[in-house]
């Protein structure tokens, strides 16, 4: 083995890596054979799920020197951290958090920040503030002065994902629902594998200037759609029922009797399902021609499927009960 091929540093850093989209990303960028680094605030519950070919060092926003540490010699750094799961002032927390971020890595000498988003109107004084402060964070990095891709998606299917988690307990659990106003609102779901092929994608853009990239599936859709093609495909009656009073609050709520273990989770997520999450410009399809988002159903099918294998996975490795 050549000397010097250990120290060379690693290009690339993930954040987020304990998460549903920056874990599949690492396995990605691992099977790229890209030099990799992935920052976590506890590394031992990280190491074991990622190759050994990807360096697992500790690092947290509020901690400037361990930021230094992690984005020495990186090149190019994808943002997915969000605070929503673990603080109640979470948009305070994303913009402290974003500020020590995008300073360190200017400070490092980062040449790009890819970061992750929500889809929803900026101008639209009903936006939720979790997709206020998506946005927000966003703008933050760009403030940095480091060049940021900001990618901004709609619900996110795919085995695992909160999105689709919420559908099919929902739709598993519960013959008969209640179906507030919300699950009529237009959004843009889009498929785990295209959201990953973005995020791929845009490490390897040229050098410009920052932007924002809406993205999504082929489908225009609602909740409500989500939920009858689950149903249709999984061969479950479900009626649904449209009622005026039951507010994104009490959704939430409400989730607590089919997903309790993510219900604050969800409570951020169903309020931001109130906006229209839907793609209003072309910049995605003529800056990646060759990515064509699935449909909602064929992302459904994967996402069913998926769950399917991870299940029989784990049966495989537990054995008979």
């Amino acid at each position: 083995m050549p000397d010097g091929e250990h120290t060379e540093l690693p290009r690339i850093l993930v954040t987020g890596g304990t998460g549903y989209v920056g874990g599949r990303l690492i396995s990605r960028l691992e099977a790229d054979a890209t030099r990799l680094r992935a920052l976590a605030r506890k590394p031992e519950q990280l190491r074991d799920k990622v190759g050994p070919s990807t360096e697992v060092v500790f690092g947290d926003v509020a901690d400037r020197a361990s930021l230094d540490r992690a984005l020495a010699g990186i090149e190019t750094a994808y943002y997915l951290i969000h605070m929503m799961s673990n603080a109640q002032d979470f948009a305070k927390e994303d913009r402290a958090a974003a500020e020590a971020f995008g300073a360190a890595a200017r400070g490092a000498g980062v040449r790009r920040i890819i970061y992750l988003g929500g889809l929803g109107d900026d101008d639209d004084p009903g936006l939720s503030p979790h997709l206020r402060s998506r946005h927000e964070v966003g703008q933050v990095l760009r403030d940095s002065g480091v060049e940021t891709i900001e990618f901004r998606a709609s619900i996110v299917i795919g085995a695992g994902s909160l999105s689709f988690d919420l559908v099919k307990s929902l739709t598993d659990r519960l013959p008969v629902m209640l179906c507030p106003l919300w699950l009529s609102t237009a959004c843009q779901p889009i498929a785990i594998d295209d959201l990953l092929a973005y995020l791929l994608a845009a490490k390897d853009l040229p050098p410009g200037d920052s932007r924002i990239i809406e993205i999504g599936g082929a489908d225009v859709s609602a909740y409500r759609d989500l939920i009858r093609e689950y149903a249709r495909q999984k061969g479950l009656r479900r009626v649904l029922i449209k009622v005026p009073v039951l507010t994104p609050y009490l959704s939430g709520l409400w989730l607590t009797l089919v997903t309790p273990t993510r219900s604050e989770v969800g409570r951020h997520l169903i309020e931001g399902l109130k906006n229209p999450t839907v793609v209003r410009s072309r910049v995605a399809l003529d800056t990646f021609p060759k990515i064509r988002p699935i449909g909602v159903a064929e992302a459904i099918r994967r996402a069913i499927q998926g769950a399917a294998s991870t299940l029989s996975a784990t049966d495989a490795t537990t054995g008979p009960s």
